[in-house]
């Protein structure tokens, strides 16, 4: 899972990214809410802990232009605010949730964990005639299911959450394999064509499309 953390102050940042890749999180950082917002736009995260004063753009309206273009991803605001008026003014943004600082890290990462587990409940990724339950661990192709292994199944959720967006093997091997060192890419060719195969596609017109010599792109 991804989160991304727009806050300005390197204590708060620093003492979070720590924690939460402590915990098997990637972790991204923008110190502003410009660059908070250029990062949500090219990372596309999991989840987002959204300073309430930033420089550049305040919080609330960082996580208006975020709701605006994705109503599904979280946005956990942290704040020394506290009043009715600030609490309402955060939820109308479209925030999911308030830590108040200062907080507990355990406390923060409970509510992350909340979070997650209710976004990830019921949720369905579509590509095309491919429908992907990641609650139930089931892939349908035109309603039939389909047996992945489990690094097909990860590797093809990966592709689908990004369906758009070119993702190099080196982002493939760092997200899905979960390898931080220098490896062979050639291996997510194979799985590429197995899950090809097992999904019906054409290699040059199907929904996984080979970007040469950079890496694959799922589109509709």
């Amino acid at each position: 899972m991804h989160i991304l953390i727009i806050e300005d102050e390197p204590g708060i940042y620093n003492f979070l990214k720590e924690g939460l890749e402590e915990e098997g999180y990637h972790v991204t950082i923008a110190v502003d809410g410009i660059k908070g917002i250029e990062k949500f736009n090219r990372s596309t995260p999991d989840l987002v802990l959204l300073d309430w004063m930033l420089p550049g753009m305040h919080g609330i309206d960082v996580c208006k232009e975020i709701h605006r273009h994705d109503r599904d991803t979280p946005v956990l605001f942290l704040t020394a605010k506290d009043t009715i008026k600030e609490t309402i003014d955060g939820l109308r943004a479209g925030a999911n949730d308030y830590i108040k600082k200062p907080f507990s890290f355990e406390e923060l990462l409970e509510r992350i964990k909340i979070h997650f587990r209710n976004r990830l409940e019921d949720e369905v990724l579509t590509l095309g005639d491919i429908a992907l339950n990641k609650s139930a661990y089931q892939v349908l192709y035109k309603n039939e299911e389909i047996s992945l292994t489990r690094r097909e199944f990860a590797l093809l959720e990966f592709l689908i959450r990004n369906k758009g967006k070119i993702c190099t093997r080196d982002e493939i091997i760092n997200k899905v394999w979960n390898i931080n060192f220098e490896y062979d890419t050639g291996v997510i060719d194979v799985f590429i064509n197995s899950l090809r195969k097992k999904l019906h596609m054409d290699k040059e017109n199907g929904k996984i499309k080979t970007v040469r010599g950079v890496g694959y792109m799922a589109n509709e």
